[in-house]
């Protein structure tokens, strides 16, 4: 698996969209603390803002990514989608326009697509 990795080679423009709009959820309704940003591999919680931003840039400009910033990326969508008490949890369908359905499908096959990409960081903090 090359080092770095562009969105276009993984996923449809649908799941890039989908990871995108979990990112932006984390400047709005989601409230992450410097623990959890530290869990999901970030410095702090502040660091999670501007690394979202960044993020949300590579993945709009089809920009090539480190297999930790897809880890990071995916681990952040998943907890920002689902946890009510630090994401947007039951709110998500109406800060994002998404049903449940629909993200959790999507999520899945991002899930399934990113597997291999990922894997080095299964059960550890995503870091380069």
């Amino acid at each position: 698996m090359p080092e770095h990795v562009v969105a276009s080679e993984l996923l449809t423009k649908r799941e890039i969209d989908l990871l995108r709009r979990a990112l932006l959820e984390w400047g709005g309704p989601a409230r992450c603390s410097d623990q959890l940003a530290v869990g999901i591999g970030f410095a702090d919680a502040r660091d999670l803002l501007d690394q979202c931003r960044r993020l949300r840039d590579a993945l709009g400009n089809d920009a090539p990514l480190h297999a930790a910033d897809w880890a990071r990326t995916l681990l952040a969508a998943e907890i920002v989608f689902v946890s009510d008490l630090a994401g947007s949890g039951v709110e998500w369908p109406t800060t994002t326009g998404l049903s449940d359905e629909t993200t959790i499908g999507m999520l899945r096959s991002i899930q399934r697509k990113l597997a291999t990409t990922v894997s080095p960081y299964y059960g550890r903090r995503p870091s380069e």
